[in-house]
């Protein structure tokens, strides 16, 4: 597997994690390629680092940050700010990198994160594979023109297109041209094995954070600190639902990204005193903090997929999303609800209605086992299995 992003911080990222583990846990034997600023190992699978500079380390193979679509908790870098000396190294590393490990591998298929770079490197090695459209990669696609002879030659010579909700599949066949029966829609899974409901009390979750007071409610939000994912309407939202609750809210966000102290100070003028920003977290903090939240929140103005809103379901958290992207594939009124893009009080109403509803305790139970009788990584792992046999035949 080959991925621009690390393989934590991002959705990709996760992803690649999950699958790489759960198919060595059935007999597979897997190496990821990565960027990072450090050397990792995993005790599931094979790992090979690209190491990017960054401000703590002096060893690294390319001089500058791994670059992203919007933003990760360790990169504010993007690959619309590389020059083109820049993206020919960048392609170069990821290119060479790929050919030495396939050499040294001999893997039977490459499974190529994002239709980018990572495709086109897998074809220069002439292994059959497979790509995976996350969504980000295709706003990168529409925003910088430099890029589209590698992503276009990468993504159309994929023995198979994975696309992870209807809305990307459309956006890859619109933009890439990548016909019917080469594309096939297979939703992200997650981690049953983390992601499950834990007796687990809030003061000591908050404690860890420094948070002193116990609420009656906690909102949450975990993700990028970035514009697309909507914060911002969240805390607009958090002024109306504290004003009519009377400040018996709590409202937790988790993450980092370019917006972090822009977002904090909009917080601050909002006078938002129950609004707590927890900076970026770990996979096992973040189960936690979905086991003490009443309800998760995912305000985003585009959303690809949303696996944070699968892994608070299976937390037995229910989920306020947008209706747009990704979410409207897999959030029913049975765990969660919709509402429109940009509107902060159509989002503090569907929070409020979720917080002082008489039936949360078998909500949640709803949520938890709706997520993993549907999403769960172990069974999502036969129809990515199943791709990877057609493209080897």
């Amino acid at each position: 597997m080959v991925n621009h992003f690390p393989l934590e911080g991002s959705g990709s990222g996760i992803y690649t994690k999950n699958l790489a583990q759960e198919l060595s846990r059935i007999g597979h034997k897997v190496r990821v390629i990565f960027p990072e600023h450090q050397h990792i190992t995993n005790k599931d699978f094979e790992t090979r680092a690209i190491i990017f500079k960054s401000e703590n380390n002096k060893n690294y193979e390319i001089n500058f940050n791994f670059p992203c679509f919007t933003s990760h908790p360790r990169s504010n870098n993007t690959f619309y700010n590389l020059n083109d000396g820049q993206i020919r190294e960048y392609i170069k590393i990821i290119v060479d990198t790929t050919r030495e490990e396939v050499d040294k591998f001999k893997p039977d298929i490459i499974h190529a994160q994002h239709l980018w770079i990572t495709p086109y490197a897998a074809l220069k090695t002439g292994v059959p594979y497979v790509a995976t459209a996350h969504g980000t990669d295709l706003k990168g696609f529409r925003k910088d023109r430099r890029y589209h002879h590698y992503a276009l030659k990468g993504a159309q010579n994929a023995e198979k297109v994975i696309t992870i909700s209807k809305q990307v599949d459309r956006d890859t066949k619109e933009l890439y041209k990548i016909k019917d029966d080469h594309r096939i829609i297979i939703l992200n899974g997650y981690d049953e094995e983390l992601f499950k409901p834990k007796n687990i009390s809030r003061e000591e979750v908050l404690k860890r954070f420094n948070i002193n007071k116990i609420p009656e409610y906690i909102v949450f939000f975990a993700g990028k600190l970035a514009h697309f994912k909507g914060v911002d309407v969240l805390l607009k939202a958090a002024r109306i639902y504290g004003n009519q609750l009377n400040e018996s809210v709590m409202t937790l966000i988790a993450g980092n990204g370019v917006l972090y102290n822009e977002l904090v100070e909009f917080k601050n003028s909002l006078e938002l005193k129950n609004t707590f920003f927890l900076g970026h977290i770990n996979q096992s903090q973040l189960v936690d903090l979905y086991n003490i939240a009443d309800v998760s929140t995912v305000p985003s103005r585009s959303e690809p997929f949303g696996l944070v809103a699968i892994e608070a379901l299976a937390c037995g958290t229910p989920v306020v999303g947008t209706n747009q992207g990704g979410l409207p594939d897999f959030i029913t009124k049975d765990v969660g609800t919709l509402v429109k893009v940009e509107d902060d009080i159509d989002l503090a109403k569907a929070i409020i209605n979720e917080l002082i509803r008489n039936d949360k305790k078998e909500r949640r139970k709803q949520a938890y086992k709706y997520a993993l009788n549907n999403f769960s990584l172990k069974s999502n792992i036969r129809e990515v299995e199943k791709v990877y046999e057609e493209a080897i035949i």
